[in-house]
């Protein structure tokens, strides 16, 4: 329930503080008095987009929050915590603030949060029926809305959604398959081509690297051998290779180091690099014998090369792990057109399952439906009757139609206002008034199936009077004392007279300029806005004495 709205410089109004009560309230005031302005500021807290030219000129930020009990309301609980929300059910405060500058934030319990979880809370908080919603009527989706809500049939459409997912995605699979299977047969032949080619080709992640190596090495045979045999030469040679001369030179050191103690550490450094040049030595010596050039096998080696190459280029690769990668791909696509037909089969009995499924879990929302159907055509029967349509005729169709994420129903409102006319469309055949009516004949049933807190009609009593609008009001009360808080924006001294609480929206002129106000009528204050609201702004005597017999209906 609304328990308390602010309102700091949006559009007219520099500031509103206003109370609100359990039941049925009534907001009045005259046209462009900035009724429509406090519900352009109730729904930015439910998450509507913001214009920023709703700031009050001159203003740096404006400010809208409400106040909300929400201690009967179970479910919100859940809905808390799943959104990791702070939660005070008895005083749940969102926020919504406007910047000039373009910026615009919104809070609930001083959490900061986006407008969608904004609107999500929103759904469960308020529903303002507006004039434009009376369209509603005509929307199939709305229908179908209003019958699964009669139909509580939450549950089983939950179910039935699931299904139509996964029976959707394997649709879709089944048919990527069958296409993907009729492009690879068009190219089975050239595939099988391509596949025994690189097959054929035996190919070795790393090999290329190794042959260009090797390539390499015996294009330039003749310069290692000849530079291999010049350093064995110098190192090896007899008496003037350097491995000879400096064991010589070691020797001649050890031979007096008993005489010249420091010769004994150079001998010791000399036998050291011995060591290491002989190892040298032998090692040159060694890939001396392995350099040989060999014309044929060099010609193997580049023919290799010339292959490898040739078949990067055909495919577009860069690399043999590619080539191979490619070779692994053809290999898969190839296996999967020969296992094709048996793979095809399994996807078309998935689906086939899947639907066979979905038609069961439709048949039971369709039961359903039909069940809540005939209970909604009793109910608003019932209740264009009270508002002063006996003849009227009201039915709710449910005809089968093709699968969709909401079952294979067709549900339509059939409406005529009399027995001799046929039922058409209800949007096709009903006045404005009339569908008007009708809309919160649907809204009073829905209110006692749905636990919504909180109802604004914006002038729902557009196109009605007398004793019609005496009956809409009695069902606006009614549905405020059934645990709900109902607020009307009229323009009638009949609905405005059965209100448990009643508000005034008015304009005056000030220093700054035109504001808008609100304001909570005491019981004299009612008496004159409803008189005004009767004979104009030349209050009568009999308005008055009708205004207090308006307001005695209450009693």
């Amino acid at each position: 329930m609304l328990r308390q709205l602010y309102i700091r410089n949006f559009a007219l109004i520099d500031q509103l503080d206003m109370q609100f009560h359990p039941g049925f309230s009534v907001i009045t005031g005259e046209t462009g008095a900035g009724k429509s302005i406090i519900l352009g500021a109730i729904s930015l807290l439910l998450g509507q987009r913001a214009d920023m030219k709703a700031i009050k000129e001159g203003a740096d930020k404006c400010v809208v929050e409400a106040h909300f009990d929400l201690q009967d309301d179970a479910a919100i609980a859940d809905f808390f915590k799943e959104n990791e929300l702070e939660a005070d059910p008895s005083d749940t405060i969102i926020r919504r603030e406007l910047s000039a500058s373009g910026k615009s934030r919104a809070f609930v319990n001083d959490s900061p949060v986006g407008l969608a979880l904004l609107k999500e809370l929103g759904d469960h908080l308020i529903d303002i029926h507006s004039q434009h919603q009376n369209l509603l009527l005509g929307s199939h989706d709305f229908q179908l809305d209003i019958v699964d809500t009669m139909s509580s049939d939450r549950e089983a459409l939950s179910a039935y959604r699931q299904t139509f997912r996964s029976w959707h995605q394997a649709r879709h699979a089944l048919l990527e398959l069958k296409n993907q299977l009729a492009r690879n047969r068009q190219s089975q032949d050239f595939m099988q081509f391509q596949h025994d080619e690189l097959t054929a080709a035996r190919l070795v992640d790393g090999e290329q690297e190794e042959l260009e190596t090797r390539s390499a090495t015996m294009e330039h045979a003749e310069d290692i051998k000849q530079a291999l045999y010049e350093a064995d030469n110098a190192l090896s040679a007899d008496e003037k290779g350097i491995v000879s001369q400096l064991r010589a030179a070691a020797q001649s050191l050890h031979a007096v180091e008993r005489v010249f103690p420091q010769a004994a550490e150079l001998a010791t450094r000399l036998d050291a690099s011995y060591v290491e040049l002989k190892d040298v030595a032998q090692e040159v010596s060694r890939r001396l014998d392995d350099v040989d050039f060999d014309p044929a096998a060099l010609d193997a080696v580049n023919s290799r090369l010339d292959l490898l190459y040739d078949l990067q280029k055909k495919y577009r690769v860069q690399t043999v792990a590619a080539l191979i990668a490619l070779c692994d791909e053809l290999g898969l696509k190839l296996n999967a057109i020969e296992n094709g037909d048996e793979l095809l089969r399994a996807k078309e009995e998935e689906a086939a399952r899947l639907l066979d499924l979905l038609r069961e879990q439709a048949a039971t929302l369709t039961t359903l439906r039909q069940e809540g159907a005939r209970r909604i055509d009793q109910e608003v029967s019932r209740q264009l009757k009270a508002l002063g349509m006996p003849h009227a005729r009201f039915q709710t169709t449910v005809a089968p139609a093709e699968p969709s994420p909401s079952g294979f129903d067709h549900v339509e409102f059939l409406f005529s206002a009399n027995t001799s006319s046929p039922m058409q469309p209800v949007s096709q055949v009903a006045s404005g008034g009339e569908i008007a009516r009708v809309m919160l004949a649907v809204k009073a049933m829905v209110s006692g199936a749905v636990k919504l807190p909180t109802i604004i009609f914006d002038e729902i009593d557009t196109g009605v009077s007398g004793k019609i609008a005496e009956q809409m009001a009695r069902i606006m009360a009614e549905m405020g004392e059934r645990h709900r808080q109902v607020i009307s924006i009229t323009h009638l001294p009949q609905i405005a007279a059965a209100g448990t609480t009643h508000y005034k929206v008015y304009k005056e002129e000030t220093a700054q300029g035109t504001v808008s106000s609100m304001q909570q009528l005491t019981p004299e204050g009612r008496i004159g806005e409803i008189a005004q609201m009767l004979s104009g702004s030349d209050i009568t005597d009999a308005a008055i004495e009708n205004a207090k017999q308006l307001l005695g209906l209450r009693s």
